[in-house]
């Protein structure tokens, strides 16, 4: 047994990374002189008639690369800035390993978090500030994106927002961002704006409607949101042609707000029996049929819901029956804002409403940008030839 040979694998593994570190230091050196040769028109020390400069030396610094931390000697020249295609001047990190980290806290990594891994996989550890420098650069490709003009026609919009947590004066505030997504003609769906707004209300909404319309959101035939407060005021003021649509989900769980749980299921049926019908007219007096149901069951407030708002709920029947499944609800809205709650909960609570506004946006963007581009959502020539039915019967 003690002819045995025991391997160290940790001792291999840190071999072979200064290993791969010095082959990477090395190989940078000597291209960093055959640039400063080239420059000069002559190799060091060589005599020509060619040569047009001379070196002064070097100077040291350190680059964060994939394979660790390397030092590569920078040459000086005498009569020219040396200038490096091969490392962009005052660069300290590697661009692969900025978009990693800027990748990471974009994807839900916390900045600590971030600071592990690079110390981790590189060797070196990337403090909280270089964090946020990067997201700054990232933030403004962002603020182009944000402002940027809305070209084409939008017909269906989505509307919601999200609160999260902003530490004013020592104390905790809420900011609401407010975010809007719409079905272009070709029948994809693109991210038409996020705005940060101080409440949920109709100022906030107002304001936000304006801003759209501003940068040219135009073609909208139809709003889909939750009753949010003032919201549905504000899209009367500002888009006054466009109807108006609340969603059936949030409008179940008004109902259940005020239903016992032993009865829930069987009121959830009912309510789904409303919006199963054929036709806006079927679903009316259906509702009328639900509420006598619920008055004889004793839920006084419930049938009082259903009686006075379910009109608000109905309006996509104007639609084609093709669309109506994904007009209905806003849930391609909740399932865009459940990913930028996923990321902002690793956050808590922000220093300024602005860094919130930044990253829902930074993650909106990512989430459309690569889930959306390719998908188309409806078939929007549906639409077109319902108009030209209703041009027709109107004839």
């Amino acid at each position: 047994m003690s002819k045995v040979i025991r391997i160290d694998e940790s001792e291999i593994r840190t071999h072979l990374d200064e290993m791969v570190r010095g082959t990477v230091e090395e190989t940078l050196n000597q291209m960093l002189d055959a640039e400063a040769d080239e420059m000069c028109r002559a190799r060091r020390y060589e005599h020509s008639p060619d040569r047009i400069d001379t070196r002064a030396g070097h100077y040291k610094r350190k680059l964060h690369t994939k394979a660790g931390e390397v030092e590569v000697k920078m040459p000086r020249l005498r009569q020219q800035t040396f200038e490096t295609a091969i490392i962009e001047r005052y660069r300290r990190r590697d661009i692969s390993i900025e978009e990693a980290i800027v990748q990471m806290y974009l994807a839900g990594v916390s900045v600590r978090r971030v600071e592990d891994i690079t110390e981790a996989l590189w060797g070196t550890r990337v403090s909280s500030g270089t964090v946020s420098k990067l997201n700054q650069k990232v933030y403004q490709h962002i603020e182009r994106w944000r402002t940027q003009p809305i070209e084409g026609e939008y017909a269906y919009v989505y509307l919601d927002g999200i609160v999260l947590k902003r530490s004013w004066g020592g104390e905790i505030k809420n900011v609401s961002v407010l975010a809007a997504i719409g079905v272009d003609q070709a029948g994809f769906r693109r991210v038409l704006g996020v705005q940060e707004g101080h409440k949920e209300d109709k100022s906030g909404w107002l304001g936000f409607l304006k801003y759209l319309k501003k940068r040219g959101l135009k073609g909208v035939r139809l709003i889909i949101s939750d009753a949010c407060m003032g919201l549905s005021e504000a899209a009367a003021e500002v888009f006054p042609e466009a109807d108006w649509q609340r969603c059936v989900v949030h409008f179940y769980r008004n109902v259940f707000s005020h239903t016992p749980r032993s009865k829930m299921r069987e009121v959830s049926a009912m309510l789904k029996a409303i919006h199963a019908q054929e036709s806006r007219e079927a679903a009316a007096s259906k509702a009328q049929d639900v509420v006598e149901k619920l008055k004889a069951k004793k839920l006084g407030t419930a049938a009082e819901q259903v009686e006075t708002a379910i009109h608000e709920t109905l309006t996509y029947y104007a639609y084609p029956p093709q669309h109506w499944l994904k007009l209905k609800t806003n849930n391609p809205m909740e399932r865009l804002l459940k990913e930028a709650r996923r990321r902002t909960k690793v956050v808590g609570a922000f220093p300024d409403g602005h860094s919130a506004l930044m990253l829902v946006a930074a993650r909106l963007r990512h989430v459309s940008a690569t889930t959306w581009g390719t998908r188309k959502y409806m078939n929007m020539d549906l639409l077109k030839e319902k108009d030209q039915e209703a041009a027709f019967s109107a004839a």
